[in-house]
């Protein structure tokens, strides 16, 4: 195959949580899922094809999601650092399958002490981490905007939104349910994006879920494919396991689904993404080139106010670490706000 038409996949894996593990059993567990799921890739290939060439995982694969830590406690507990045990066996992971493959995962950062981040990451097949996007919407964790000032300051805009240009097209990311944020997928794609890896844990359903129609809506809207892995359940964290589970998908440009997979681990949402296709269909004339007939100037003002403030964790020239009830009063301000029509200050 051409470079740019390769074989893509969603691979739906179990999330083995290791929130009820004891803090020195932890990062054996994660090393060990990251085993698990190297074995699967090899598997994965050896079955589609060695034109698979990108493979996403699930939103917090190694780990689950915090239940009862605190922010400083999931730092030490579970987020991982550049450079760590971690980040060296996903690299060798992405070696030794010849893959780009892409990942979510709690990331502690030296500039930000006793906080940590949100992680989507993309390892080359040589190894290299080539993109980390941070995300930028969350409930009850600290993102780059409660610190955006100085976030800003040592990284950039450029790493806020970053776009990987590789042989498989250009690359961004997006976490879980800030695929209902279209903002989000927009920026990336005005930077160049033409696949969206999309890490995630969400509930399935037989009906159009939100963040289903989401999926298909930023494909559309921006001219990109998707690919979203979600997980093939969630064990060890007291919740009925498939509560996060089935729905992996690829969407193409034009929002048509081309693999969905049912439920448990499984490689059935792989499909072949044809970067030639997309690229001369963006260069159409036409009402369908959403991405061509947007006119940003239009909400450049409406945009430029806030809604939920940035910042709320800088304090002098360092930053606070919250409780996570510091979310939930900010999000009530920010209700009071809108309920009073105060929606930009």
């Amino acid at each position: 195959m051409s470079p740019l038409r390769y074989a893509a996949l969603a691979l739906q894996t179990r999330c083995d949580t290791v929130n009820r593990l004891p803090d020195t059993e932890v990062r054996n567990a994660m090393l060990a899922s990251i085993d698990r799921v190297t074995d699967q890739i090899h598997a994965a290939k050896a079955f589609i094809g060695p034109d698979l060439k990108l493979v996403v995982l699930p939103e917090y694969f190694m780990t689950g999601y915090p239940l009862g830590d605190t922010i400083e406690g999931w730092a030490n507990k579970a987020a991982i650092s550049e450079g760590g045990a971690e980040y060296d066996a996903l690299s060798k992971a992405a070696e030794a399958n010849g893959v780009y493959l892409c990942g979510n995962a709690y990331e502690t950062d030296p500039h930000f002490p006793g906080l940590y981040f949100q992680t989507c990451f993309i390892v080359a097949p040589s190894g290299d981490l080539i993109l980390r996007y941070r995300r930028l919407i969350s409930m009850f964790a600290p993102t780059p905007h409660d610190v955006w000032d100085k976030y800003l300051d040592i990284y950039g805009l450029d790493a806020v939104f970053p776009v990987a240009d590789t042989e498989l097209g250009r690359l961004a990311c997006c976490a879980s349910e800030e695929i209902l944020f279209p903002e989000i997928t927009r920026a990336h794609a005005l930077r160049g994006a033409e696949v969206i890896l999309h890490p995630t844990g969400e509930v399935a359903s037989p009906d159009l879920t939100p963040k289903d129609i989401a999926k298909r809506a930023r494909a559309i809207e921006n001219l990109v494919y998707v690919v979203s892995a979600n997980t093939g359940g969630i064990y060890d964290a007291g919740m009925p396991p498939a509560s996060t589970d089935r729905m992996s998908k690829i969407v193409d440009y034009t929002g048509k689904v081309l693999c969905n997979a049912s439920g448990g681990e499984t490689m059935a949402a792989n499909a072949t993404l044809d970067l030639e296709a997309l690229r001369a269909y963006r260069q159409r004339v036409g009402m369908p080139n959403y991405l061509a007939r947007q006119r940003l100037e239009l909400f450049a003002e409406t945009y430029s106010g806030s809604v939920y403030p940035a910042n709320t964790l800088l304090k002098g020239d360092g930053h606070t670490v919250p409780e996570r009830s510091h979310f939930i009063e900010r999000q009530l301000e920010t209700v009071t706000k809108l309920r009073n029509n105060k929606t930009i200050d």
